[in-house]
């Protein structure tokens, strides 16, 4: 039975191979010499997060396709609207004009409606604070020593972990 390995497998070792790599190039050495005189622990950084498109080709191919560069503020609708027939430029301005206006419309009712929604949070919030303080009280009342002596206790914990 062949030894064949998992992706995640593969991808982790090819990760520490790299790793014992840049060990051996000394960029340690680098990151202590770029950051020294400093307070900071050292350390080489190297982000995990490609930067640009993968495949150099299709970068190279999509940089020198001069449609994107001559058409409208959006190609890629453009291009999408081309595919199925229909033209970005065919809509009536008034009916773009009310679909606009009814979008706003619905944008302020939907702002209101959200900060409707905030503030009912915002009392209730207040009045679950009030419900549990006025439960606190009513304890403490009823046994004053014991609430001295959990008192008495948080305190000595929070000053000898301090």
């Amino acid at each position: 039975m062949p030894d064949s390995k998992s992706p995640a497998v593969q991808s982790m070792l090819n990760e520490q191979a790299k790793q014992r790599e840049s060990a051996r190039e000394g960029h340690l050495d680098k990151g202590l010499e770029d950051t020294f005189p400093a307070s900071d622990p050292v350390s080489a950084t190297t982000t995990s997060i490609p930067a640009g498109r993968t495949d150099p080709d299709e970068a190279a191919r999509v940089a020198d396709d001069p449609s994107f560069a001559t058409q409208g503020d959006y190609p890629l609708v453009d291009a999408a609207l081309a595919a199925t027939g229909e033209k970005s430029s065919g809509f009536d301005h008034d009916v773009r004009r009310e679909g606009l206006d009814g979008l706003r419309r619905d944008a302020g009712r939907v702002a209101d409606s959200m900060s409707e929604v905030a503030e009912g949070g915002v009392h209730l919030a207040k009045s679950q604070v009030r419900g549990i303080w006025t439960d606190v009280e009513a304890r403490i009342r009823d046994r004053p020593l014991t609430a001295v002596g959990i008192v008495a206790a948080l305190a000595y914990l929070w000053g000898a972990t301090r």
